[in-house]
Protein backbone atom coordinates (compact mmCIF):
# COMPACT_ATOMS: atom_id res chain seq x y z
CA UNK A 1 0.00 0.00 0.00
CA UNK A 2 1.37 3.46 -0.92
CA UNK A 3 2.19 6.05 1.72
CA UNK A 4 -0.53 8.29 0.31
CA UNK A 5 -3.11 5.55 0.77
CA UNK A 6 -2.02 5.01 4.37
CA UNK A 7 -2.32 8.74 5.04
CA UNK A 8 -5.76 8.81 3.45
CA UNK A 9 -6.96 6.11 5.82
CA UNK A 10 -5.78 8.11 8.84
CA UNK A 11 -7.01 7.01 12.26
CA UNK A 12 -9.90 5.13 10.63
CA UNK A 13 -7.37 2.61 9.38
CA UNK A 14 -5.98 1.93 12.84
CA UNK A 15 -6.97 -1.04 14.94
CA UNK A 16 -9.74 -0.26 17.44
CA UNK A 17 -7.40 -0.62 20.41
CA UNK A 18 -5.23 2.19 19.03
CA UNK A 19 -8.01 4.64 18.19
CA UNK A 20 -8.30 7.23 20.99
CA UNK A 21 -12.12 7.22 21.19
CA UNK A 22 -12.43 3.44 21.05
CA UNK A 23 -9.60 3.10 23.57
CA UNK A 24 -11.44 5.44 25.92
CA UNK A 25 -14.60 3.34 25.64
CA UNK A 26 -12.87 -0.01 26.10
CA UNK A 27 -10.09 0.79 28.57
CA UNK A 28 -11.21 3.97 30.33
CA UNK A 29 -9.81 7.48 30.56
CA UNK A 30 -6.75 6.52 32.61
CA UNK A 31 -5.43 4.45 29.69
CA UNK A 32 -5.17 7.49 27.43
CA UNK A 33 -2.06 9.60 27.01
CA UNK A 34 -2.28 13.40 26.98
CA UNK A 35 -1.78 13.25 23.23
CA UNK A 36 -4.73 10.89 22.78
CA UNK A 37 -7.01 13.00 25.00
CA UNK A 38 -6.09 16.11 23.04
CA UNK A 39 -6.72 14.24 19.78
CA UNK A 40 -10.25 13.43 20.94
CA UNK A 41 -10.84 17.14 21.57
CA UNK A 42 -9.49 18.00 18.11
CA UNK A 43 -11.71 15.30 16.49
CA UNK A 44 -9.90 15.52 13.14
CA UNK A 45 -6.53 16.32 11.66
CA UNK A 46 -5.52 17.53 8.21
CA UNK A 47 -5.21 15.84 4.82
CA UNK A 48 -1.65 14.87 5.67
CA UNK A 49 -1.76 14.35 9.44
CA UNK A 50 -4.09 12.61 11.87
CA UNK A 51 -5.56 14.31 14.93
CA UNK A 52 -2.99 12.42 16.99
CA UNK A 53 -0.18 13.89 14.88
CA UNK A 54 -1.56 17.41 15.34
CA UNK A 55 -1.98 16.84 19.07
CA UNK A 56 1.57 15.50 19.37
CA UNK A 57 3.02 18.53 17.58
CA UNK A 58 1.03 20.90 19.77
CA UNK A 59 2.18 19.25 23.00
CA UNK A 60 5.77 19.21 21.77
CA UNK A 61 5.58 22.96 21.20
CA UNK A 62 4.31 23.32 24.77
CA UNK A 63 7.25 21.24 26.11
CA UNK A 64 4.72 18.47 26.91
CA UNK A 65 3.50 20.71 29.74
CA UNK A 66 -0.26 21.20 30.06
CA UNK A 67 0.27 24.36 32.11
CA UNK A 68 2.20 25.88 29.21
CA UNK A 69 -0.50 24.74 26.79
CA UNK A 70 -3.19 26.31 28.98
CA UNK A 71 -1.49 29.69 28.70
CA UNK A 72 -1.63 29.69 24.90
CA UNK A 73 -4.07 32.11 23.30
CA UNK A 74 -6.44 31.47 20.41
CA UNK A 75 -4.05 33.36 18.13
CA UNK A 76 -1.12 31.16 19.18
CA UNK A 77 -3.06 27.91 18.85
CA UNK A 78 -4.43 28.67 15.41
CA UNK A 79 -0.89 29.02 14.05
CA UNK A 80 -0.66 25.22 14.12
CA UNK A 81 -1.81 23.39 10.96
CA UNK A 82 -5.14 21.69 11.56
CA UNK A 83 -6.24 23.98 14.40
CA UNK A 84 -8.84 26.61 13.61
CA UNK A 85 -10.65 28.92 15.98
CA UNK A 86 -13.24 26.32 16.99
CA UNK A 87 -10.59 23.74 17.93
CA UNK A 88 -8.53 26.37 19.73
CA UNK A 89 -11.54 27.40 21.82
CA UNK A 90 -12.30 23.74 22.57
CA UNK A 91 -8.78 23.21 23.92
CA UNK A 92 -8.89 26.38 26.04
CA UNK A 93 -12.33 25.53 27.43
CA UNK A 94 -11.35 21.93 28.26
CA UNK A 95 -8.22 22.98 30.16
CA UNK A 96 -10.14 25.68 32.04
CA UNK A 97 -12.83 23.16 32.99
CA UNK A 98 -10.16 20.85 34.38
CA UNK A 99 -8.70 23.69 36.45
CA UNK A 100 -12.14 24.59 37.82
CA UNK A 101 -12.74 20.97 38.75
CA UNK A 102 -9.48 21.03 40.68
CA UNK A 103 -10.59 24.16 42.54
CA UNK A 104 -13.96 22.66 43.49
CA UNK A 105 -12.32 19.56 44.94
CA UNK A 106 -11.01 21.66 47.84
CA UNK A 107 -13.52 21.80 50.74
CA UNK A 108 -14.81 25.31 51.41
CA UNK A 109 -14.27 24.95 55.15
CA UNK A 110 -10.77 23.50 54.88
CA UNK A 111 -8.33 24.91 57.43
CA UNK A 112 -5.22 26.41 55.83
CA UNK A 113 -2.37 25.02 57.94
CA UNK A 114 0.55 25.01 55.54
CA UNK A 115 1.93 26.56 52.38
CA UNK A 116 0.84 23.43 50.51
CA UNK A 117 -2.76 23.93 51.66
CA UNK A 118 -2.67 27.52 50.42
CA UNK A 119 -1.05 26.51 47.14
CA UNK A 120 -3.72 23.91 46.39
CA UNK A 121 -6.41 26.52 46.93
CA UNK A 122 -4.77 29.39 45.07
CA UNK A 123 -3.10 27.59 42.15
CA UNK A 124 -6.28 27.16 40.07
CA UNK A 125 -6.86 30.90 40.34
CA UNK A 126 -3.46 32.14 39.24
CA UNK A 127 -1.74 29.34 37.36
CA UNK A 128 -2.54 29.73 33.67
CA UNK A 129 -2.62 33.50 33.19
CA UNK A 130 -0.03 34.70 30.61
CA UNK A 131 0.54 37.90 32.60
CA UNK A 132 1.12 38.55 36.30
CA UNK A 133 -1.82 38.69 38.66
CA UNK A 134 -1.81 39.32 42.40
CA UNK A 135 -4.29 37.42 44.55
CA UNK A 136 -5.17 37.57 48.24
CA UNK A 137 -6.67 34.73 50.27
CA UNK A 138 -8.71 36.13 53.16
CA UNK A 139 -9.01 33.93 56.26
CA UNK A 140 -10.91 34.04 59.54
CA UNK A 141 -9.33 33.48 62.96
CA UNK A 142 -9.47 29.71 62.45
CA UNK A 143 -7.57 30.13 59.14
CA UNK A 144 -10.57 29.05 57.10
CA UNK A 145 -11.19 30.64 53.73
CA UNK A 146 -13.50 33.63 53.62
CA UNK A 147 -12.78 34.58 50.03
CA UNK A 148 -10.14 34.95 47.32
CA UNK A 149 -9.71 38.20 45.40
CA UNK A 150 -7.55 39.30 42.50
CA UNK A 151 -6.34 42.73 43.57
CA UNK A 152 -4.01 43.56 40.69
CA UNK A 153 -3.21 42.63 37.09
CA UNK A 154 0.02 43.57 35.37
CA UNK A 155 2.32 42.73 32.50
CA UNK A 156 4.47 39.75 31.64
CA UNK A 157 6.85 40.19 34.54
CA UNK A 158 5.38 42.63 37.07
CA UNK A 159 2.22 43.96 38.68
CA UNK A 160 1.55 46.90 40.99
CA UNK A 161 -0.31 46.18 44.23
CA UNK A 162 -1.99 48.83 46.39
CA UNK A 163 -2.02 47.77 50.08
CA UNK A 164 -5.06 50.00 50.64
CA UNK A 165 -7.12 47.79 48.33
CA UNK A 166 -5.81 44.64 50.01
CA UNK A 167 -6.90 45.83 53.45
CA UNK A 168 -10.13 47.50 52.33
CA UNK A 169 -11.40 44.06 51.34
CA UNK A 170 -9.98 42.54 54.54
CA UNK A 171 -11.91 45.01 56.70
CA UNK A 172 -15.11 44.55 54.70
CA UNK A 173 -14.92 40.77 55.17
CA UNK A 174 -13.69 40.79 58.78
CA UNK A 175 -10.56 38.85 57.87
CA UNK A 176 -8.09 38.05 60.64
CA UNK A 177 -5.26 36.76 58.43
CA UNK A 178 -4.32 36.92 54.77
CA UNK A 179 -2.10 35.00 52.36
CA UNK A 180 -0.65 36.78 49.35
CA UNK A 181 -0.09 35.09 46.01
CA UNK A 182 1.08 36.05 42.56
CA UNK A 183 2.11 34.10 39.50
CA UNK A 184 5.30 34.20 37.46
CA UNK A 185 4.32 33.31 33.85
CA UNK A 186 7.97 32.56 33.11
CA UNK A 187 7.88 29.67 35.60
CA UNK A 188 10.84 31.15 37.50
CA UNK A 189 9.78 31.10 41.14
CA UNK A 190 12.52 32.99 42.95
CA UNK A 191 11.22 36.36 44.26
CA UNK A 192 12.43 39.61 42.73
CA UNK A 193 13.50 42.62 44.79
CA UNK A 194 10.11 44.23 44.11
CA UNK A 195 8.34 41.05 45.32
CA UNK A 196 10.25 41.26 48.59
CA UNK A 197 9.53 44.99 48.99
CA UNK A 198 5.79 44.72 48.39
CA UNK A 199 5.55 41.77 50.76
CA UNK A 200 7.20 43.80 53.53
CA UNK A 201 5.05 46.83 52.75
CA UNK A 202 1.78 44.87 52.94
CA UNK A 203 2.95 43.07 56.07
CA UNK A 204 3.77 46.33 57.89
CA UNK A 205 0.47 47.90 56.81
CA UNK A 206 -1.40 44.96 58.31
CA UNK A 207 0.31 45.30 61.67
CA UNK A 208 -1.55 48.55 62.34
CA UNK A 209 -4.87 46.79 61.63
CA UNK A 210 -3.98 43.61 63.53
CA UNK A 211 -4.30 41.58 60.32
CA UNK A 212 -1.43 39.17 59.85
CA UNK A 213 0.21 38.20 56.57
CA UNK A 214 0.76 34.46 56.98
CA UNK A 215 2.55 33.83 53.70
CA UNK A 216 3.24 35.02 50.19
CA UNK A 217 3.29 32.39 47.44
CA UNK A 218 4.79 32.71 43.99
CA UNK A 219 3.25 30.08 41.71
CA UNK A 220 4.04 28.65 38.29
CA UNK A 221 4.03 25.32 36.46
CA UNK A 222 2.61 23.24 39.34
CA UNK A 223 5.24 24.55 41.77
CA UNK A 224 5.48 27.37 44.27
CA UNK A 225 7.81 29.44 46.40
CA UNK A 226 6.72 30.22 49.97
CA UNK A 227 8.05 33.29 51.75
CA UNK A 228 7.08 31.75 55.09
CA UNK A 229 8.80 28.43 54.41
CA UNK A 230 11.95 30.25 53.30
CA UNK A 231 11.99 32.50 56.38
CA UNK A 232 11.25 35.67 54.39
CA UNK A 233 8.37 36.85 56.60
Amino acid sequence: MSINKVMEKGIKGWSDEDKPREKLLSKGKAALSNTEILAILLRSGTKSFTAVDVARDLLFAADNNLSVLARMTVAELTKFPGIGETKALTIIAALELGMRKRAHEIPVNKDIRSSQDAFELLYPQAADCPYEQFWVLYLNKANRRISVHCVSEGGLDSTVVDPKRVYKIALEENAANIILCHNHPSGRLFPSDSDIRITEKIKKSGEFLDIKVLDHLIVGDEKYYSFADEGKL
